[in-house]
């Protein structure tokens, strides 16, 4: 058996992000879709986690069937659903309902108003909002016709004491042309016009992980994301292994110098890496104990010029081998175990 059949067989369910992992924009990402059919076919439940709250979990899944991948209605779970269950968390603990609170501005898709609606609140779209009005609560989601008086709207009504709750705070998002600005761009400008920040109910919240585990009855789940600031940190958070993949968003440099809070348990260069064999660092007892080594690749951290010395067994080494920097990120974080800002320590490569 080998270390990447031991690895999946760990675990019952992968808790898949989509943008970065399985597409960028509209189309898929190489492989992506084939490999989470094999994980089915293997045994292994798969669920779709988004922070997209722009699309309701019947068009995500239409998207992703058309892409290949093993989704229905069932599995998908989105940021909108998300938000409007903690507005109404929020709501019921000031001791309110829905029809109490007044007008719920919608600063989002049409699927995030009808979410907000079928809560049992009174819906408004934002773009339609009365500046100088006074409303209950305002819920924020990515929407790509979003526009500045969206914005100013929903600033005016925070300012004037709205509930403010946010599907998720992704600053970029993946597309095919590049990376683009997320929902957590547009809240930041909000923030900066009302010196206030939103409840927030998508990752790196946990509680999608939560629900989605819940509904597939999984013990022994793992996240699979590419954004360390969201997918990573919110399976740690749920307790939950994490994978890392270099699809997206992060890259083994970001990896390395990741808060702790956002180091992932696994890295790998793409899903179809989960089907080859995972060689984990290990210890050495080489440099005094305190080098690292993955495959061919041995890392050890100085402290005193933050620099992670590498070195290879092969001739034929490569400095992109995903193996060296599991073991650069493992001698480093064994050193740095207490992170809160991020840091790149200097990589020394052979010959560099």
């Amino acid at each position: 058996m080998t270390r990447a059949d031991a690895l999946l067989l760990s675990f019952d369910a992968i808790l898949s992000d989509l943008d970065g992992v399985v597409y960028a924009g509209a189309g898929a990402i190489a492989g992506a879709p084939e490999a989470l059919t094999e994980c089915v076919k293997r045994g292994l439940q798969v669920a779709f986690i988004t922070n997209n709250a722009s699309r309701s979990p019947e068009k995500v899944a239409e998207h992703l069937q058309e892409l290949g991948a093993p989704a229905t209605t069932d599995n998908v779970f989105g940021s909108a659903d998300a938000g409007v269950r903690l507005l109404l968390d929020v709501v019921t603990e000031r001791g309110l309902t829905p029809d109490g609170i007044g007008t719920v501005l919608v600063a989002g898709s049409t699927y995030l108003e009808q979410q907000v609606q079928a809560a049992g609140f009174t819906a408004l779209r934002a773009k339609d909002a009365d500046g100088h009005g006074t409303y209950g609560a305002v819920i924020q989601g990515f929407d790509p016709s979003l526009t500045w008086s969206d914005l100013a709207n929903a600033s005016y009504a925070i300012n004037r004491g709205a509930i403010w709750v946010a599907t998720n705070t992704d600053y970029t998002i993946p597309r095919a042309e590049g990376i683009a600005p997320g929902n957590g761009s547009l809240v930041n400008a909000v923030a900066m016009a009302t010196n206030q920040y939103p409840v927030v109910a998508g990752k790196p919240a946990p509680v999608m992980f939560e629900q989605a585990s819940q509904q597939l009855e999984s013990k022994q789940p793992v996240v699979v994301g590419d954004r360390l600031d969201t997918d990573i940190r919110g399976g740690n958070a749920a307790s939950i292994p994490t994978i890392l993949v270099l699809t997206g968003i992060d890259t083994v440099e970001t990896a390395l110098g990741a808060l702790t809070a956002e180091r992932p348990t696994f890295m790998v260069k793409t899903l179809d890496s989960l089907f080859e064999p995972y060689e984990t660092p290990e210890l050495s007892s080489e440099n005094g104990g305190n080098s690292w080594t993955c495959g061919p690749w041995t890392a050890q951290f100085d402290a005193s010029s933050d620099t992670i010395a590498m070195t290879s067994n092969s001739d034929n080494s490569d400095e992109s081998d995903v193996r060296a920097w599991r073991a650069a990120c493992a001698a480093y974080w064994h050193a740095v175990p207490e992170q809160e800002e991020q840091h790149v320590p200097h990589v020394s490569f052979p010959n560099k």
